[in-house]
């Protein structure tokens, strides 16, 4: 369903980013924002699954930056490197690349974010800084932005069984942003991802349907 585009960033960099869209009139516009592993197979299909919905949908190569067409394996190796890569990286860059990308298909109409693990802190910071509504899933980096004053909403989704963001961790959340719905499945980190063995279906389905319903009322709404 999509396509490789080069993506013009504020750093006067060309990334790639793949850009998924739908048959007819978009609803409106989704960034999604990857894993530390790049734009994978799976960030891909994540991608053509919102475009299925009736957004258009892009997912910036953020490790363009570093290193042409990264995407790694989900092993121990791949996590390792990816760790390094997104540290380089920083994350005012990968927000300035959010930006960008929400302007790329600012024709598709509002604007959102959905993110995934270190995405799911670049989706917060989004919605935090850029006044994006975005859907954060289990970013572990999360609690020290949990202060800033949020320009638009924001939905989380934790594993139960994440050993990277305990019960304490998640319940800042509820105390910090209030507002924001937190929600909570019996699954480990990286549950929607439908590749090894954290893949939780019926937890990845629960998540999807909550995440088109914010997408609806943000996004959607004319």
């Amino acid at each position: 369903m999509g396509k490789q585009i080069n993506l013009n960033t504020t750093r006067t960099q060309c990334i790639g980013a793949y850009l998924a869209e739908p048959v007819g009139t978009p609803k409106g516009g989704i960034v999604v924002i990857q894993e530390i592993f790049g734009v994978t197979e799976h960030i891909r299909h994540v991608a053509d699954r919102f475009a299925e919905a009736g957004y258009t949908a892009i997912a910036p190569a953020f490790f363009d930056h570093l290193e042409t067409g990264v995407e790694l394996g989900y092993d121990a190796a791949g996590t390792e490197e990816g760790k390094k890569l997104v540290t380089e990286l920083g994350l005012d860059r990968a927000v300035e690349d959010v930006a960008s990308a929400a302007e790329a298909i600012a024709s598709a109409g509002k604007i959102g974010t959905v993110g995934y693990c270190w995405g799911g802190t670049v989706a917060l910071l989004s919605a935090l800084r850029l006044g994006l509504p975005s859907v954060s899933y289990y970013g572990a980096r999360n609690l020290p932005f949990l202060g800033e004053t949020p320009k638009a909403p924001v939905m989380f989704h934790f594993g139960e069984k994440d050993k990277s963001i305990p019960p304490e961790a998640v319940e800042k959340h509820r105390q910090m942003l209030p507002q924001m719905d937190v929600f909570t499945y019996p699954a480990d980190h990286a549950f929607n991802r439908d590749v090894g063995d954290h893949y939780d279906a019926a937890s990845a389905k629960l998540a999807l349907e909550r995440t088109l319903g914010f997408f609806e009322k943000y996004l959607a709404v004319r």
